[in-house]
């Protein structure tokens, strides 16, 4: 530190109070500098931190809230650097704590049942705890093993989102697992720790704990050991997570988080929540779960019951929008029902089947028509669509195709491209406007260009498409045009197009080897002299330039030419 230096007498504000005969811990925590001499590793002040007495009331400031009248300092300062000592991951004090049963039984105290649990405290107890648990595994897991009633209370409280990351950890769902973890915490593959978590889905009401409660499913099956793995993809696991779904006394959160379990289940890269404890990042260890026949067998098993929440005739509801109003809304629900469908679509044959024999498939596509504004809706669709025409299975291109109509049904929103005036459809326009566009012609184009792609390789699509006329005219005369409107290569803003295609690093050796756009440059060169971008000091020179006519001022190719040479002599000087 700087106070340490040769030649500076400044004192450090922590050593003047530890050379007091007589100070307290509370005169330490309100010194700022306090966490900087610990991560400096201060002897004086690591062997007074790390008595007994010092420890222990460090915990009771993140474990216990502060009385109404305390100060704020005792409310907000003391726990906040109580838990930074703590996670300045300093061994000896840890090892004083995780070594010392009573102080691990004052540190867990937090997670004993009370009216409401201090979120703000609950971070400082997380970090703690994690801290523990990753610089000294062994003896941590050790008092656990021992004291296994505390996986039960961090599942009762897996609503406060810090204890849910604590216990993500304990389970090893996460990517920082050391030799050492993965020894010590095979034990709790044979707790019913997953049992518990699901059960959050039947025994409480809070969108929150399903969330935090799916998350954490979710996470087991990314990262989690083995055993856990084995478990959580049973069919057993699966029937209870859509017993808990399909409750109809039950939120409609319980269905939207155990799908998202679901589809984690089957695409574990997939990210089906996301909220708070993100894993966007790279899986480097163990083995993620991959979807069995069984797992996929026990989700059909209840895939009919699913389909028919997607009858939006029998809801009432009314939400009013700026274009009109939806009646129903397509509610978070049935979009979830629909990406788990488009993630079901990819498994196997059997699947496909089940979901050709139940009408799945033109059930959504019915739905994808019912709200077009429903951009999150359309995409989930336009994945299915394009999943059935990849897929070799031909059932499933011909079910699409003739069955459901797909290209019949594009064409006829290309035609009727505006809302329609139906008060018995999902989606009303506004009364006394002209009604709007519909909002899903970019997917249906999409869609299109896949079927025309398609039809290169597959004689099915092909000769379906060539036997109807009004496609060919369609294709020819609007697609084609469309397509080429919307090649943001094609167009002329003035910016060099040869120059957007570009992947390597300006930096690369073989950079120097432009491939300027004449025109485009001599177009921008043009418009900068007219508009006296490039004109002198002199204001009676700058005001006669304004003066000249088109021609004076065009810089043509060949000026373009001179200009770009003396570019290229740049960048030979440059080398």
């Amino acid at each position: 530190m700087f106070w340490r230096m040769a030649g500076l007498s400044t004192a450090s504000p922590v050593e003047t109070i530890l050379d007091k005969e007589n100070f307290t811990l509370e005169e330490l925590l309100d010194e700022d500098e306090i966490i900087q001499e610990c991560k400096a590793l201060n002897s004086r002040l690591i062997n007074f931190l790390r008595e007994r007495t010092q420890i222990e009331q460090l915990i009771r400031y993140i474990v216990e809230e502060a009385p109404e009248e305390a100060e704020k300092k005792r409310s907000f300062k003391f726990p906040f650097i109580a838990c930074e000592i703590f996670t300045c991951e300093v061994d000896i004090i840890l090892k004083a704590l995780v070594e010392d049963e009573e102080l691990m039984n004052l540190l867990f105290s937090f997670l004993e049942p009370k009216p409401s649990h201090s979120t703000l405290l609950a971070g400082y107890f997380s970090k703690v705890v994690i801290c523990l648990l990753l610089r000294k595994t062994i003896s941590f897991m050790q008092y656990v093993q021992a004291h296994q009633a505390i996986v039960k209370k961090l599942v009762d409280l897996i609503g406060i989102t810090s204890i849910m990351e604590v216990l993500i950890r304990l389970l090893g769902a996460d990517e920082h697992l050391y030799s050492s973890y993965t020894e010590s915490m095979k034990w709790i593959e044979e707790t019913d720790v997953l049992e518990m978590i699901v059960e959050k889905f039947s025994s409480s009401d809070s969108s929150e704990v399903h969330s935090n409660a799916a998350e954490t499913l979710c996470a087991v099956t990314r990262f989690a050991p083995p055993g856990l793995l084995a478990k959580i993809s049973s069919p057993s696991f699966v029937g209870r997570l859509f017993r808990h779904a399909l409750e109809d006394s039950r939120p409609t959160s319980v269905l939207i988080n155990s799908l998202s379990v679901c589809i984690s289940l089957l695409d574990p890269r997939r990210l089906t929540v996301g909220t708070a404890y993100s894993y966007n990042r790279q899986i480097t260890h163990g083995s993620t779960v991959s979807a069995t026949m069984e797992t996929v067998e026990g989700m059909l098993e209840s895939l009919g019951r699913l389909l028919k929440l997607l009858d939006v005739s029998s809801s009432e509801k009314v939400l009013v929008t700026t274009y009109g109003k939806l009646q129903p809304p397509l509610g978070k629900h049935r979009l979830k029902i629909v990406e788990f469908i488009s993630v079901l679509l990819t498994v196997g044959s059997k699947a496909a089947k089940e979901l050709i024999h139940l009408g799945a498939i033109k059930l959504i596509l019915d739905l994808f028509f019912e709200y077009p504004f429903n951009n999150f809706l359309h995409h989930h669709v336009e994945n299915i669509v394009v999943s059935c025409l990849e897929s070799k299975n031909s059932s499933l291109v011909e079910h699409l195709l003739h069955d459901c109509n797909l290209v019949g049904k594009i064409l006829n929103a290309e035609k009727h491209f505006t809302l329609p005036v139906d008060v018995n459809k999902p989606t009303v326009p506004a009364e006394g406007r002209s009604p709007p566009r519909i909002g899903n012609i970019g997917h249906l184009t999409h869609i299109s260009n896949k079927l025309v792609q398609l039809a290169n390789s597959s004689s099915e699509i092909q000769s379906h498409l060539q036997e109807n006329t009004e496609w060919n005219d369609w294709q020819t005369n609007v697609l084609l045009k469309r397509n080429a409107l919307e090649n943001v290569y094609q167009w002329a803003c003035g910016r060099p197009t040869a120059l957007q295609d570009r992947t390597r690093d300006s930096d690369d050796d073989d950079y120097q080897d432009r491939d300027y756009d004449v025109a485009a440059l001599a177009n921008n060169l043009s418009q900068a002299f007219r508009y006296g971008i490039y004109s002198n000091d002199d204001m009676d020179e700058a005001h006669g330039s304004l003066e000249r006519d088109d021609e004076d001022v065009y810089f043509d190719d060949e000026s373009a030419e001179v200009v770009i040479s003396s570019l290229r002599l740049g960048d030979d000087q440059e080398r």
